[in-house]
C-alpha cells in the first residue's frame, strides 16, 4: 500500500437529488480528505428516467453539488469521482455532467486537469446478438432469464459498472472521473483498492459511505461524512455539528432493506457482514472491523438494468369524506373501473388507484374497512399507448368515483367531497424490463473510457 490510511469524503447519498448541505461539506473539506466521491444515481427512482433518458433531479441541484466537490478537490489537488451520473448513468447524462465540469472549470478559472469519463449504455441489439449466439442473460431477484419478447419491449439498457473503470481511469492519471451507471459501493471501493487496501475494507467502506449521512444520528440527509480506512478497519465520522456516527446508526444503515442482513452482492463478490464488530471510537466516529469479501468464481457477470415504455399517462385525484363511501371504497373503485370498461371496450388502457388515508398509505384495492381515517385521497392513473384513450380512461376512472352506485345510499348528490374536474398529463409510463446479468470476458468491455484535458 502506498498509504497507511485513506480518507474519503461522501457529501451526499444521491448527488443532486436535493442539494448538499454546505456547512458540513466545507467542515469535512477543511480536513483535506484524499478523495471526493459521490454516487449520483439509483434505481429507487423507478424506470421512467432511464426509459425516457432524463433526470429525476433538478439540473441546478446537480450542478451545485458538482461545483462544491470540484472546487474543493482541485484546490487540494486530489481526485474527484462521480458514479451513475445524472440519476441513471445513461450516455446523455454522462455528457451532461462532462459539460457541467467544463462550464465550472471555465467559470472559476481552474488550472488544467485531466477528466476521464465512461459510458454504460448497452444497445439492445448487442444483447440480442449475445442471446442469438446462445448466451443466457440470467434474471436476478426471482426474474426469469431474459426472453426476446422482453428484450423487444425494452427502450434503454445500462450496465452497472463495478470498480474496474474507476480504477483504470485512476491508473490513466484522471483528476476527475465522471462515470456512467455504477454500483453505489464501487464509487468508494475503487480508490481504496487502487491505493492497495484489502477488498473487504474497500467494499465495506463503500457500503457505509454510499448514502452519506444516512449512517448518522439524528437523522439529517444531505450532510457529509468521512470514511477513514486502514488495512484493518473502517472508521466513519459525521461532519455535521449536530450528527454522530454511532454503533446503532452505522450498523442499522449497513443492514437496512436486506432480506439477509449480513450478505450483499457487490460488483463481483459477496459482502459478508455476519462477523462485523461496531465500536464507538469517539463522540462522532464509529469503528468497524470484521467485514469479509468473498469473490465469485468464474466469469465476470455484470448487472443490466432495462426500461421499456408502456404508454402515455394521465393522473386524476378524488377526495372522500363520507364514512359509508370510505367503508366501501373497494366497491366504489370497482364501479369506476366498470364504467371505463363500458365506455372504452377493448381499447388498450390500464387504470390504477392509489388510496392515501390519514392512518397511512393503502395499496391498490386493499381492504380498508377497519380504517379510522375520516378522509381519503384517491390518486387515479390511466395509461394507454394512445394519449386520447389515456386521458379519457383517467377522466372516467376519476369522475365515476363521484357517481358510484352503492347499496343503501338514498338520494345523495354524491359521496365524494371533491373530484378534480381536470386530469393532468404526466410523464409516460415505463416498466422495468431487465434486472439481469450478462457474462463478459473483460469487466471493462461494456464501459468505454475517454480521457480529455480540461484547460
Amino acid at each position: 500500500m502506498s498509504k497507511e490510511t485513506l480518507r474519503i469524503i461522501s457529501p451526499n447519498g444521491h448527488l443532486g437529488f436535493a442539494p448538499t448541505k454546505e456547512e458540513s461539506f466545507w467542515l469535512g473539506a477543511a480536513t483535506k480528505p484524499d478523495y471526493y466521491c459521490c454516487d449520483s444515481g439509483s434505481d429507487d427512482i423507478g424506470p421512467v428516467p432511464l426509459g425516457a433518458d432524463k433526470c429525476a433531479s433538478h439540473p441546478e441541484h446537480q450542478k451545485h453539488d458538482l461545483e462544491l466537490m470540484l472546487l474543493a478537490a482541485r484546490e487540494q489537488n486530489v481526485p474527484m469521482i462521480i458514479g451513475s451520473s445524472g440519476d441513471t448513468g445513461t450516455n446523455s447524462r454522462v455528457d451532461m455532467y462532462v459539460g457541467f465540469i467544463k462550464e465550472l472549470a471555465k467559470k472559476h478559472h481552474l488550472a488544467p486537469f485531466k477528466l476521464a469519463y465512461f459510458y454504460s449504455e448497452v444497445e439492445p441489439a448487442e444483447i440480442r446478438r449475445r442471446m442469438e449466439a446462445g448466451q443466457v442473460i440470467e434474471g436476478l431477484d426471482g426474474r426469469t432469464d431474459l426472453t426476446f419478447e422482453e428484450l423487444d419491449g425494452t427502450d434503454r439498457i445500462v450496465a452497472v459498472a463495478g470498480v474496474h473503470p474507476f480504477i483504470k481511469a485512476l491508473e490513466m492519471g484522471a483528476d476527475v472521473i465522471i462515470g456512467g451507471r455504477s454500483s453505489d459501493a464501487a464509487v468508494f471501493a475503487a480508490p481504496a483498492i487502487y491505493e492497495g487496501f484489502p477488498d473487504h475494507i474497500a467494499y465495506y467502506c463503500g457500503k457505509v459511505l454510499e448514502c452519506a449521512s444516512f449512517c448518522c444520528e439524528p437523522y439529517g440527509a444531505k450532510e457529509s461524512v468521512i470514511g477513514t480506512i486502514t488495512k484493518d478497519d473502517v472508521k466513519v465520522t459525521a461532519c455535521a455539528p449536530f450528527q454522530r456516527c454511532t454503533v446503532a446508526s452505522v450498523a442499522g444503515h449497513a443492514m437496512y432493506e436486506r432480506t439477509n442482513p449480513y450478505y450483499e452482492y457487490v460488483a463481483g463478490g459477496m459482502m459478508d457482514m455476519s462477523e462485523c464488530v461496531y465500536e464507538q471510537f469517539d463522540e462522532k466516529t464509529c469503528r468497524i472491523t470484521g467485514a469479509k469479501f468473498v469473490p465469485i468464481e468464474g466469469k465476470v457477470k455484470v448487472k443490466l438494468e432495462g426500461s421499456g415504455k408502456v404508454g402515455e399517462r394521465y393522473m386524476g385525484m378524488a377526495g372522500i369524506r363520507d364514512p359509508y363511501t370510505i367503508k366501501h371504497i373497494d366497491k366504489v373503485i370497482d364501479w369506476a373501473k366498470s364504467q371505463a370498461k363500458e365506455r372504452l371496450g377493448d381499447k388498450p388502457y390500464q387504470l390504477s388507484y392509489r388510496i392515501f388515508g390519514k392512518n397511512g398509505v393503502m395499496g391498490d384495492l386493499e381492504p380498508i374497512k377497519e380504517t379510522k381515517s375520516h378522509e381519503l385521497l384517491v390518486v387515479v392513473e390511466g395509461v394507454s399507448p394512445d394519449m386520447k384513450v389515456a386521458e379519457e380512461a383517467t377522466l372516467i376512472g376519476t369522475r365515476q368515483i363521484f357517481y358510484a352506485r352503492l347499496p343503501e345510499v338514498k338520494g345523495t348528490a354524491g359521496t365524494a367531497a371533491f373530484v378534480l374536474d381536470e386530469v393532468t398529463e404526466i410523464s409516460p409510463a415505463y416498466r422495468w424490463t431487465l434486472n439481469h446479468t450478462v457474462e463478459v470476458d473483460d469487466p471493462l468491455e461494456l464501459f468505454p473510457i475517454t480521457m480529455i484535458d480540461i484547460e
